[in-house]
């Protein structure tokens, strides 16, 4: 009996890997059904600079109803579909955003930005490298605003020097905030969002952590152990309906985070805008994508890493210019 069923396992085995294949390519040529975040509370790491203030806005935009307030000052604008709306807000189904991050300056000033736009924004101090404050700051986000259903891991820091050259203090300052702040906040919304059976956790990583180069072995370290846990966390996740992950792992963006780094043929291999990504996230959310790398050129590169030997690595790595772009790197932490 036992072989019989392993016989069968066997023979249905490639014909889920075929089926899966087909499904993809499917996905790819047919336009996806994209769901609603209009009741969703977005939480974004990082939110006040960079890539996450962008996220902040396009979440905004793709997603949030708009505040009673902004409804007000636009009442003419929107009297053609003011059943809806009155129908939206008096269940309770507005989203939110809510942003954290190291420097409250910035987080006020993108806070403002989003409330502008009609959408309910909160911010909260916090510094997701210390697990303590996380836990902390997060019970006062169920508190005062509720439960978070889609978490975005964004914040980042990268200390940008060799092994030899890098503090001890600023290599752990980017493995606590890069990799580990990953974990704390995680744990922190991800029960809840198991008991609804809705929700979703998402992180902006980096194609570094996929292939690394010289003189950001900090950043590229806690992005490739960020990415095993978002790999490890999305197989872990298949099982339990309504909750999704996405990674995005964009190539080099327009950030002042990498700001000085220089690829040597910035034609063929252009920084990415920042707009963009956050374009593609909310979108990846929306359709449920769980990997999604920036541009799709870079899908070459790990294919060839799999393929070539190290040698031939090294010659590639050479004439893009990997093995120098950090050298006039003069960004922030």
């Amino acid at each position: 009996m036992m072989d019989m069923k392993l016989f069968g396992c066997l023979v249905l085995f490639p014909i889920q890997i075929l089926f899966c294949i087909l499904k993809a390519t499917v996905r790819l040529l047919v336009p996806l059904k994209r769901k609603d975040l209009v009741a969703d509370v977005v939480l974004i790491t990082g939110g006040g600079r960079g890539i996450g203030r962008h996220l902040a806005k396009e979440f905004a935009k793709q997603g949030a109803r708009k505040n009673a307030f902004w409804l007000l000052q636009h009442l003419p604008a929107v009297l053609g579909s003011f059943s809806h709306a009155h129908a939206c807000c008096s269940s309770g189904d507005v989203s939110q955003v809510i942003l954290w991050g190291r420097t409250e300056k910035c987080l006020r000033e993108t806070c403002g930005e989003i409330t502008r736009t009609g959408t309910e924004c909160h911010y909260f101090v916090c510094d997701v490298g210390n697990r303590e404050e996380v836990y902390q700051q997060a019970k006062l986000v169920r508190e005062k605003v509720g439960d978070v259903t889609i978490l975005v891991n964004n914040a980042a820091v990268v200390h940008g020097k060799t092994l030899m050259k890098s503090d001890d203090d600023a290599l752990l300052k980017t493995q606590h905030i890069n990799t580990l702040g990953q974990f704390w906040t995680t744990k922190a919304f991800l029960p809840r969002m198991l008991e609804l059976c809705h929700g979703h956790v998402v992180c902006i990583n980096s194609i570094l952590s996929l292939s690394s180069i010289p003189g950001a072995i900090d950043y590229c370290t806690s992005k490739a152990s960020a990415y095993a846990f978002m790999e490890s966390l999305t197989l872990g996740l298949l099982d339990c309906p309504g909750v999704d992950c996405t990674t995005i792992l964009p190539f080099h963006t327009d950030t002042e985070m990498f700001q000085g780094m220089r690829v040597r043929f910035p034609q063929l291999f252009p920084p990415l805008n920042p707009e963009m990504v956050a374009q593609r996230t909310v979108d990846a959310v929306r359709t449920n994508t769980a990997f999604v790398v920036l541009p799709w050129t870079m899908h070459l590169l790990v294919i060839l890493k799999s393929l070539l030997p190290q040698c031939a690595l090294e010659e590639i790595h050479k004439f893009a210019g990997s093995y120098t772009c950090m050298n006039t790197f003069k960004g922030r932490t």
